[in-house]
């Protein structure tokens, strides 16, 4: 038994090791309290009428009425156009020049 106590990696290595492997158990615990408190819920549409949102409802939007929309735009003719940077003064809507 002396011998393991007085080993580096017996000494050093199983704190270690409890630690790691305690600590993981203890995070798990307090990351569990977060999500059984949590206070969300879903958004129901009238909420999101209150906020100015107008939600459709889920018969509207389908797989198919979007590909539908997607289909219908065309992606060959663009102008690749550069953001304004924080430290520049434009406005956003300016006009860009060829």
């Amino acid at each position: 038994m002396q011998r393991y106590l007085k080993s580096k990696s017996f000494r050093f290595g199983v704190p270690f090791l409890l630690l790691m492997v305690g600590g993981s158990f203890g995070l798990q615990q307090f990351a569990q309290l977060r999500y059984t408190f949590s206070k969300k819920g879903t958004l129901t549409p009238e909420e999101a009428e209150k906020f100015g949102v107008n939600m459709k409802k889920a018969e509207e939007v389908t797989l198919e009425t979007e590909y539908e929309k997607i289909k219908t735009i065309d992606i060959d003719n663009w102008q690749n156009v550069r953001g304004p940077r924080p430290w520049e003064d434009t406005v956003p809507n300016e006009a860009v020049p060829n």
